[in-house]
């Protein structure tokens, strides 16, 4: 009887744990309620992020790095995922808040650092930006992550408006510029690329969970990077490319909870039915 109460206990206890891990991926997003439509201004039409998902980068294309020497967008590609962060240096605001939050986000990352296990490639998409505008956003943003060696895999880039209209195309980026105000209207996001410059993911926004970039980079690496816990988790979390999020499914959980539940109450009976034979071959010895 004891032992029948420790199987069930141990399997309840089992089915609780998995619950409660499904449930913790399955927090609704933010209503829009009470909120009244404003009229869009006309601009804004021109703004936005197409996903073109796993379509290939130009690589081919050329900019200036922070030391003002030409190369190639292929040159930080080949071995890691990459991601892409497409901004302007003398933005007054959003474009500070992307870069801010993929700083926060990436400090939020324990065991990933930058040049050691992804690149991040950071274009201005105003040709107007120089080299000197570039060095200085670099030297600010690396001392904010705070992790050594991150300036060999953390680049910020300039170039020609015709190299930027083509990466801004292929990565489905559209901003247009606003002559009353002299700025750039944009959308704010980053972008995930695979080693071999295919798109990935695409994360929307100014804030960017750390999960849901960790498990970009494990997914986006192919396995090369993260371990067999990493595995497990994204067999339960797949990414929902229209929220640019990672959600819970639920099937793949009841799946793992049901191998699991069945795989220690196999274990538990072997021990038990192990120990039974033991005690009966004793009591077979001694009667002997």
């Amino acid at each position: 009887m004891c032992r029948t109460k420790i199987r069930r206990f141990a399997a309840s206890a089992l089915l609780c744990v998995c619950a409660s891990v499904g449930a913790l991926g399955q927090a609704p997003p933010k209503g829009d309620l009470g909120q009244v439509p404003n009229q869009k201004p006309s601009i804004l039409d021109q703004v936005g992020i197409d996903q073109h998902l796993s379509q290939q980068a130009p690589l081919d294309l050329t900019f200036m790095d922070e030391s003002g020497q030409p190369v190639q967008l292929r040159h930080y590609f080949g071995q890691k995922p990459v991601i892409v962060a497409l901004v302007y240096y003398q933005c007054p605001m959003l474009c500070s808040q992307v870069l801010n939050g993929l700083t926060a986000t990436l400090n939020g990352i324990v065991r990933f650092n930058v040049g050691r296990d992804f690149n991040i490639v950071t274009v201005s998409f105003d040709p107007r930006d120089t080299p000197e505008a570039a060095r200085e956003e670099k030297k600010s943003f690396i001392q904010r992550y705070r992790r050594a060696g991150s300036e060999e895999g953390w680049h910020f880039l300039t170039g020609k408006k015709d190299q930027i209209d083509s990466l801004a195309q292929a990565l489905g980026f559209k901003y247009a510029w606003d002559p009353e105000i002299k700025q750039y209207a944009h959308a704010s996001g980053i972008m995930l690329l695979t080693p071999d410059g295919h798109i990935a993911q695409y994360y929307y926004g100014i804030e960017y969970a750390p999960r849901d970039l960790q498990f970009g980079i494990i997914e986006a690496s192919k396995a090369k990077i993260g371990n067999f816990v990493d595995q497990v988790l994204l067999y339960c979390y797949h990414y929902d490319p229209a929220r640019g999020k990672y959600g819970a499914v639920i099937l793949n959980i009841l799946r793992l909870t049901a191998l699991v539940t069945v795989l220690v109450l196999g274990g538990f009976m072997f021990i038990m039915f192990r120990r039974d034979f033991a005690a009966r071959r004793m009591r077979l010895y001694k009667a002997s």
